[in-house]
């Protein structure tokens, strides 16, 4: 089923309500899909989509990266590698990223990020706070899971991006109405 993706205000609105809801206790990552996940087959205003309608990442063949995941990169670095590592790739305190942003629906991940979720049983004991009302997350929440999408598909090397498209206005202003500005 194709899930028609709605404008980033309505979902961020439906975030920040979710954001008081209760954790979500067994959001475990779904298996990979049978379609493409990461395939860019459109572009709208400097934001790449797959056949899904799921946001993703767009690398040129000179290694220029859209705006979006060069976006991500830096919110990633600011708000999630103190627990996952830079890069995406885990830590001794929590787990790597960059597989998850593939394997893991996006509706799924879009959940465990806004909600938060806890894992305790007998082997493990692990708790993902709930980023619902951190505006530094939620307005770039695309943004993180195209750089986590790029890193786990190896489209992306490890470090800073050397090349990104510019900023496009739909981008900045969907930005500026995110941040209240």
């Amino acid at each position: 089923m194709t899930r028609t993706r709605p404008a980033l205000p309505m979902i961020l609105a439906a975030l920040m309500l979710a954001a008081g809801t209760a954790v979500a206790q067994d959001a475990t990552p779904a298996a990979p899909a049978a379609a493409d996940n990461i395939t860019a087959v459109r572009e709208e205003n400097g934001r790449y989509y797959t056949a899904d309608d799921i946001p993703t990442f767009k690398v040129a063949e000179d290694g220029t990266i859209d705006w979006m995941t060069y976006s991500g990169f830096r919110r990633y670095h600011s708000e999630c590698h103190v627990c996952h590592g830079p890069e995406g790739e885990g830590s001794s305190y929590a787990p790597a990223l960059k597989k998850s942003a593939i394997a893991m629906d996006y509706y799924d991940f879009v959940n465990v990020v806004t909600n938060g979720r806890k894992k305790v049983n007998a082997s493990e004991n692990s708790v993902m706070p709930a980023f619902g009302q951190n505006v530094n997350v939620m307005c770039y929440l695309d943004d993180i899971y195209t750089y986590l999408k790029a890193r786990g598909a190896d489209a992306v090397p490890r470090g800073r991006p050397g090349k990104k498209e510019a900023k496009s206005d739909a981008i900045r202003d969907a930005e500026n109405d995110c941040l209240g500005r």
